[in-house]
């Protein structure tokens, strides 16, 4: 299994990033400080790091520094904020092999993650399936019984929430957090608009209501 370190030091965005990389079968560790992190990341343990720039101890730039001066070519991620254009440059021009910018959704971190993986990582699952149903995840393309469906980014994000749980009832918070971030609004209706999307571009008994609950994908739908 893939071994992913994520070195952050805010718990909410921690426990965000972790979650949704579990639900997408990676092992995950965390750091919330730098000399952990640069301490793990060197072990020969992890296939990537997700590295915040702003880590107390040791801060991301010296972590990443550090580990490209060892000659560890370890991929990295980094995380930085959205107008901090100079930190980015920098994270880039220090060794960094892609970068997110905060507030993110998690499927544009998982996107830039794979797409760093992929050379490693030619067994892992690219198609999901249910029923008639598929998503490719590395071209981001869906088709029902062989017919290609168009599908907006947050209408892919949101289907792959459903396959990668088959059968399960996911709470409107669960897929609030999944597709629209750490940041969503828990009051919003978003996610009731975006099953109505889905359930007109793949089928409208594809997506089941479970009163109180959530949504549950039905792959015979």
């Amino acid at each position: 299994m893939t071994s992913i370190l994520i070195a952050e030091d805010e718990a909410r965005i921690a426990a965000f990033v972790e979650k949704g990389l579990r639900a997408s079968g990676y092992a995950t560790t965390i750091a919330t400080d730098g000399r952990t992190a640069l301490d793990l990341a060197t072990t020969g343990l992890f296939d990537l790091l997700v590295l915040d720039i702003g880590l107390p101890g040791l801060d991301g730039f010296s972590v990443l520094r550090r580990l490209r001066a060892d000659k560890h070519t370890l991929p990295v991620v980094i995380l930085t904020a959205r107008d901090a254009v100079d930190d980015t440059v920098a994270g880039l021009e220090g060794g960094a092999d892609d970068y997110v910018t905060k507030p993110f959704r998690f499927a544009e971190l998982l996107a830039r993650i794979r797409l760093r993986l992929r050379d490693d990582r030619a067994s892992e699952v690219t198609v999901l399936s249910a029923g008639e149903l598929q998503l490719d995840l590395l071209t981001r393309t869906a088709a029902v019984a062989g017919r290609s469906v168009a599908l907006s980014s947050r209408e892919f994000s949101l289907a792959e929430a459903f396959l990668r749980h088959p059968g399960q009832v996911l709470s409107r918070e669960q897929l609030l957090s999944s597709v629209w971030g750490y940041d969503f609004d828990p009051g919003s209706n978003v996610v009731d608009v975006y099953v109505r999307y889905l359930r007109r571009k793949l089928g409208v008994g594809r997506f089941e209501t479970v009163r109180g609950m959530g949504y549950r994908l039905v792959s015979a739908g």
